[in-house]
């Protein structure tokens, strides 16, 4: 298979460099956006190693191949990349597609870093060749629940295409809400239209759509159906999803302006997985795209280093930086640590994720073997839901964090 690259000037004439790979989606049908900016905090950690004097005198360099959301592409990527003499491997956004890679980087013996991926089964057994920044899907998502629960929503609806990531976070979200006497009533994107998901809304009585779905399709177009209904921009909910007074302003942007997130009437619309973090949802979506609950990976504030690396990557981007570009840096820093102490054997580095502790850009970073997990899991990842003000659509708010 051909697998699209992206070489630096070292990756051809420096032969010193220290190299790690990184697998990054950078076309379609990958979200590239997302990409854009995990890359932007990959390529900058790497500036600011080199800056202070490489890995132990020697330059770091990225191997960057796009995996384009395919999984047999982040394979063949991962199996180049074990003959190109790369230390480890850093990245991936998409679950389905680090599932793969792990399972490559596990059967080759390479280690692997992943940046953002949730889903918690990223190898089928237990492996020391594989840990992960981002939490588990399963702690996410129960947060998310609770959320959800906590403003009395009880009939939550999910609009969702199949794939192992949205179906592992609909049965999560059923699980969850299943304790305190919810329901989730599960309708098919891909058979619905969304005239169709309106309907089922409002023939279930539901109070929540949570859109398990592809962006920009079907998600844009569900998202504008729902607010274009009267039916259930009018309906009735008897409930309040106020904004919970964190106080929590973001160093990457948000901040919490304590009001309404929603409203009592009308149906809530949700996206856990993040999709609003990204500035193309409020581009397809304008004010429709605002009051949209979802996940997003940040503390209150940003750490002094992630303050510094917030401005740099602003210029990087010509954008304000989502929480995939911080993991991006949090990545490299982890690896060009492991490096500096342990040296490029592989093996070595395998064997050292619990020795990590390292200070990112949202605080220290350690891995443990979380029950469940098969992979080094990094702990006490902060989590966020936000969502984008209606008053000003470029804006977030923080409604939950941990």
């Amino acid at each position: 298979m051909n697998v699209p690259s992206v070489r630096t000037a070292a990756e051809h004439s420096d032969t010193s460099a220290v190299r790690i790979g990184a697998l990054v989606p950078l076309s379609p049908p990958g979200w590239v956006e997302a990409g854009r900016h995990l890359l932007a905090g990959l390529e900058s950690a790497v500036g600011d190693v080199n800056d202070s004097g490489g890995i132990s005198g020697r330059p770091l360099d990225l191997v960057v191949r796009d995996t384009a959301a395919d999984p047999l592409r982040a394979a063949a990527a991962m199996e180049e990349m074990a003959g190109l003499a790369v230390a480890a491997v850093a990245g991936e956004y998409h679950s389905v597609v680090a599932r793969a890679a792990a399972a490559e980087a596990d059967a080759l013996r390479l280690p692997f870093l992943c940046s953002s991926a949730v889903l918690d089964a990223l190898t089928e057994e237990p492996t020391d060749w594989v840990a992960r920044l981002a939490p588990p899907q399963s702690h996410g998502w129960r947060l998310y629940a609770d959320f959800l629960l906590g403003a009395g929503h009880r009939r939550i609806a999910v609009a969702a295409e199949p794939s192992v990531y949205w179906a592992s976070g609909t049965r999560i979200l059923r699980d969850r809400l299943a304790t305190r006497g919810g329901t989730v009533i599960e309708l098919d994107a891909r058979a619905l239209t969304p005239t169709d998901v309106c309907d089922a809304l409002v023939t279930h009585r539901a109070t929540a759509l949570l859109l398990l779905t592809g962006f920009p399709e079907p998600a844009v177009s569900i998202v504008k159906a729902v607010r274009a209904d009267r039916r259930l921009t009018e309906m009735e909910t008897g409930l309040g999803t106020g904004a919970e007074g964190t106080g929590a302003g973001t160093g990457g942007g948000a901040e919490n302006t304590g009001s309404e997130a929603g409203g009592a009437n009308g149906i809530l619309i949700g996206a856990p997985a993040g999709q609003p973090e990204f500035a193309a949802w409020s581009g397809s979506l304008g004010d429709d795209g605002a009051a949209v609950p979802f996940l997003r990976y940040l503390p209150g504030h940003l750490s002094p280093l992630g303050v510094r690396v917030d401005r740099a990557l602003r210029e990087r981007l010509a954008a304000p930086p989502s929480f995939v570009a911080f993991e991006g840096y949090d990545t490299v820093t982890v690896l060009a640590d492991m490096l500096r102490r342990h040296g490029t054997d592989r093996a070595r580095i395998a064997e050292s994720w619990s020795q990590v502790t390292v200070e990112g850009t949202r605080g220290r970073i350690q891995f443990t073997r979380a029950p469940g997990i098969s992979v080094w899991q990094a702990a006490r990842t902060p989590i966020q839901i936000a969502d984008r003000d209606p008053a000003a659509p470029g804006r977030f708010r923080v409604l939950h964090a941990t």
